[in-house]
């Protein structure tokens, strides 16, 4: 893990995730609260799983996103907002499954939007943001 504080925000970068590709961090938390970066799915060893089934997209998703709470020292129950963009909003109602199976009782708020399309040619991408333990 990496990070990087200035006036109270911290930026994180999670060791369990491939290095951000760009000039962001994986996670930035301010006052008791995390913003995570949209999370697409690119697997730990930096490959990109774009040419992948839907499913499989979105569970790497859903993966990054655990890998970014536990970097930031909270969890899914902690989820207070999550935001899904999907190329084709016919892929929501799977997501919806897995989704709903990945956070048991918890019911952050959320928002779903289709996108035109998404960075490495990804079919999802999650943005969450998350209350500190």
């Amino acid at each position: 893990m990496t990070a990087v504080e200035n006036t109270s925000i911290t930026t994180l970068d999670s060791a369990q995730l491939a290095p951000p590709a760009g000039h962001y961090s994986h996670i930035t938390t301010h006052r008791g609260v995390a913003y995570i970066s949209g999370q697409l799915p690119v697997a730990p060893d930096g490959s990109h799983l774009a040419d992948e089934p839907f499913d499989i997209q979105a569970r790497q998703v859903l993966s990054n996103l655990d890998a970014c709470l536990v970097t930031a020292g909270t969890s899914r129950e902690r989820l207070l907002s999550v935001t899904v963009y999907v190329t084709d909003i016919g892929d929501w109602p799977a997501f919806d499954r897995l989704y709903t199976h990945w956070l048991g009782a918890s019911r952050p708020a959320r928002a779903v939007a289709g996108a035109k399309e998404l960075h490495y040619g990804s079919a999802v991408e999650v943005h969450a943001i998350a209350a500190l333990d």
